[in-house]
């Protein structure tokens, strides 16, 4: 079914979209192994995760006003086309597999140079690499001193430890034990200080207990998902 025809049928106030404005009667189910109902916006294909990101940078930064460089790992049909519009930012998009690539690139051999970006985004990337702490010095090495990266991961938040394991390599055991069938983990709450021991100051922004209770709803934000803001000293 088509975009326009599913919020024709979906047509409705009770949920809104923060990236495009657009409201609905409901959100669509989305899910690998445990399928969420009420998540996927039916004009931005966002989830929980994007709109909440979305609503940060344009709530609590500059990054829609103030020049910067900025690198996109991955880059989210949510975000692509908005972000490669935005005259102010030089936008390079970076993945080994994505058509909207604009550098095909191994995140744990970058070819780029060390403190060339302001600004990395880096969201559901870093629990499909077997090497993360690699990825995350790659990372580090190519953020400028006073840059910032947004690194979000799924997340058990209730598991302290993060958990693998390299024998695990049957599709389906993945997607059972962490959540998809190409991820290699699933991280705990130390996944922060995983970052700060690469060097990050690491930010855990609970963003959802800032905003109201009537908007986490209005968005379909998931409660107490915590965003990775780090920023190199």
């Amino acid at each position: 079914m088509a975009k326009p025809v599913i919020s024709l049928f979906l047509k409705g106030n009770t949920y809104t979209d923060p990236i495009d404005g657009k409201s609905f009667s409901r959100f669509l189910p989305y899910g690998y192994e445990n399928q969420r109902d009420n998540v996927l916006s039916p004009s931005t294909l966002s989830l929980e995760r994007h709109r909440l990101l979305w609503l940060y940078l344009i709530n609590e930064t500059d990054f829609f006003t103030a020049p910067a460089k900025v690198l996109h790992f991955a880059p989210e049909q949510a975000f692509y086309k908005r972000f490669r519009e935005l005259k102010h930012i030089e936008y390079t998009t970076t993945d080994l597999n994505s058509p909207l690539a604009d550098v095909k690139a191994d995140i744990c051999n970058l070819p780029f140079t060390d403190n060339e970006y302001d600004i990395i985004f880096c969201n559901h990337v870093l629990e499909h690499i077997p090497n993360d702490i690699k990825a995350m010095q790659e990372l580090y090495r190519v953020l400028k001193p006073g840059g910032m990266a947004i690194l979000q991961i799924p997340q058990d938040l209730n598991r302290e430890t993060t958990f693998e394991d390299d024998s695990i390599t049957d599709p389906q055991e993945r997607a059972r034990i962490f959540g998809q069938y190409d991820h290699v983990r699933i991280y705990g709450r130390d996944y922060f200080e995983k970052l700060r021991s690469i060097g990050f100051k690491v930010d855990e922004v609970d963003y959802t207990s800032i905003l109201s209770k009537e908007k986490v709803t209005k968005y379909c934000l998931a409660p107490g998902e915590i965003l990775p803001v780090c920023y190199k000293h």
